[in-house]
């Protein structure tokens, strides 16, 4: 069954989401079901029994079965990273993949601090203690104290830029690493230029880790780079577990006296609840929490409201906000500019004579002129029109009134 945007949209909602969300989905003219917790192969199921538009997930892995059981065609990751779901997958079978980029930057920012402080002061020894009836404040009271200490930051997006603050507060300098960051762009921020990852790791006394899980940051911090860190640091990621060398970290651990808050882990369940077997949440000066970064109620709000803002965009207007996966390129080598009367089948008739001469549309929009008497097409193709091409459709409708070709990566006359 065909169903146009405007009319009631389904969305399945398969991780435990806001309420005031679901409602903001609801009052946008959506049929919402919620079923958190499913997951693989009932997730695939649902998604073929309920045929829902709209795929709202967290931490659910979406795989390509999932992508290909129904009719789908936007997955909303309700948070920042998108790793777990099979974008490629979705890109092959032109689903689009939108996230929630920003709207937790506080959150992780609070626990990554969160996370300092209990390495400095020891705090969760300190509460074990007590709860088993002992005093021992000759032990808990040695700590070196955050003042002075310099904190290294290897990433400097929005989670990592909302560290600095919080470390200005503490009266911390703070050294940084980003792929984009420039000394320029350093001096803007208050912060120390480094020139990479090992250079932030032998400055500072304490790390913390704030990039996204790409190809190229995946095993970004490994032996050279604990190698590099100065014996007694801390160590603090709130990322993803894979970005870190996970062997790596607990030798240095063992041999350099590194202390970790690790709110991220390499073995943990892919739900809200399950087993957990780690070796390195063992070790006696390692502190970790469950993935629980964005897990504040100002977080998720933010992240409900920003999900219910997608889905009501793409419902109105069939655009995606904060998309992931369109092509950042193509192979396009020209634009056909067509200046035409805004007329039944004009469109029509020069896509059909760009069809007849073999040659493919990558991307096309079309900008009515106020009055809806006149509009301009721009046609990105993959090879340019010959002129026999470009002369027959001038002379075979008088509703085209000009057309041009801009070679593109050339500007424009």
């Amino acid at each position: 069954m065909q169903r146009r945007y405007a009319e009631a949209m389904r969305v399945l909602i398969a991780d435990k989401f806001e309420p005031s969300g679901i409602e903001g989905l609801k009052a946008a003219g959506c049929e919402v079901l919620a079923q958190p917790g499913l997951k693989d192969e009932a997730l695939a199921r649902e998604v073929e029994r309920f045929r829902p538009e709209v795929l709202v997930v967290r931490s659910t892995k979406v795989s390509e079965a999932v992508l290909a059981a129904g009719a789908l065609k936007l997955v909303v990751r309700a948070g920042a990273g998108y790793n777990t779901i099979d974008v490629a997958a979705a890109s092959r079978r032109g689903i689009y993949v939108s996230n929630c980029p920003g709207k937790n930057s506080i959150a992780v920012a609070e626990l990554a601090f969160g996370l300092i402080l209990s390495l400095d002061r020891r705090i969760p020894d300190n509460v074990a203690l007590l709860r088993e009836g002992r005093w021992n404040k000759a032990e808990y009271s040695k700590a070196r104290g955050l003042f002075g200490r310099t904190l290294g930051l290897i990433g400097l997006g929005q989670i990592g830029r909302e560290m600095i603050p919080r470390a200005r507060a503490f009266e911390m300098p703070v050294v940084a690493w980003s792929r984009s960051l420039t000394p320029a762009g350093a001096s803007l921020l208050g912060v120390e230029y480094k020139a990479s990852p090992l250079e932030v790791a032998a400055a500072a006394d304490i790390v913390s880790v704030h990039v996204a899980l790409t190809p190229q940051t995946r095993g970004l911090i490994g032996a050279s780079f604990f190698d590099a860190m100065r014996p007694g640091a801390f160590f603090v990621n709130t990322s993803r577990a894979e970005v870190v060398d996970e062997q790596a970290l607990s030798e240095a651990v063992r041999t350099k006296g590194i202390r970790a808050g690790l709110d991220v882990f390499a073995s943990e369940p892919s739900g809200g609840a399950g087993e957990f077997a780690s070796e390195i949440a063992k070790l006696n000066v390692v502190y970790g929490t469950h993935h629980i970064g964005a897990s504040t109620d100002q977080a998720q709000e933010a992240i409900a409201a920003e999900t219910v803002r997608i889905v009501k965009t793409f419902k109105e207007t069939g655009k995606v906000p904060n998309v992931v996966n369109l092509a950042k390129s193509t192979p396009a080598v020209c634009a056909l500019v067509v200046r035409h009367l805004d007329r039944p089948g004009v469109l029509a008739g020069v896509l059909d004579a760009i069809s007849t001469a073999r040659i493919n549309v990558q991307e096309m929009e079309n900008v009515v002129f106020e009055g809806a008497e006149a509009a301009v097409a721009r046609i990105h193709l993959e090879a340019e029109p010959a002129a026999e091409v470009l002369e027959r459709l001038r002379a075979s409708n008088p509703d085209v009134l000009e057309i041009g070709v801009i070679r593109l990566g050339e500007k424009p006359q």
